[in-house]
C-alpha cells in the first residue's frame, strides 16, 4: 500500500457552500495513476467543514447555506463563546454538524463519485480566511 500526503491551502471564500472538487483533485496528481484506493480530505479548522452533495445546480448550495443559517442562527442569548464575533459560535456548531473530513473512493485514476456529487467547502464564518486541507491518498499505486 502506497501513501501520498500533502496540504492544500484554499484561498479565502465568503460565507457559504463552495464547490472545490477540481481544486482538490488537481492538488493530488498521483490520483491519476491510482487504479483503486481512497482519498481522505480533512479540514484543519473548527469553523468550516467539508461535505459531499449535489454539484450540478448552484441552487443546492444556496439552499444549504440558508437552511444552516436558519437551523443555527447568530446572536442567541445562550451562546457563551462570543469574543470572536456573532458568527463564530454558530460556525463551530455547523462544523460539528457537517464534519471535518471525508473518505472518497478512487477508481481508475479519478474520484469514484456519483453522477451529481461534488466536494464542498462549507465556510461558516463571514471572514474565514484561508483554509488548510490535509489530503491523504492511499492505494496500491498511489
Amino acid at each position: 500500500m502506497h501513501w501520498t500526503q500533502r496540504t492544500l491551502t484554499l484561498d479565502p471564500h465568503p460565507r457559504g457552500v463552495h464547490l472545490i472538487t477540481d481544486t482538490v483533485t488537481g492538488a493530488v496528481p498521483e490520483l491519476e495513476a491510482c487504479s483503486q484506493g481512497m482519498l481522505h480530505v480533512f479540514i484543519q479548522h473548527t469553523s468550516a467543514s467539508l461535505a459531499l452533495n449535489e454539484a450540478a445546480s448552484p441552487d443546492v448550495r444556496g439552499d444549504l447555506e440558508r437552511h444552516l443559517n436558519k437551523m443555527v442562527p447568530e446572536e442567541q442569548p445562550h451562546y457563551q463563546h462570543t469574543l470572536e464575533g456573532p458568527d463564530d459560535m454558530p460556525a463551530h456548531i455547523k462544523a460539528v454538524l457537517i464534519g471535518p473530513g471525508l473518505w472518497l473512493p478512487v477508481q481508475d485514476g479519478a474520484l469514484a463519485l456519483g453522477t451529481w456529487q461534488g466536494l464542498y467547502l462549507c465556510e461558516h464564518r463571514n471572514q474565514g480566511g484561508p483554509r488548510t486541507l490535509m489530503l491523504t491518498l492511499m492505494g496500491p499505486d498511489a
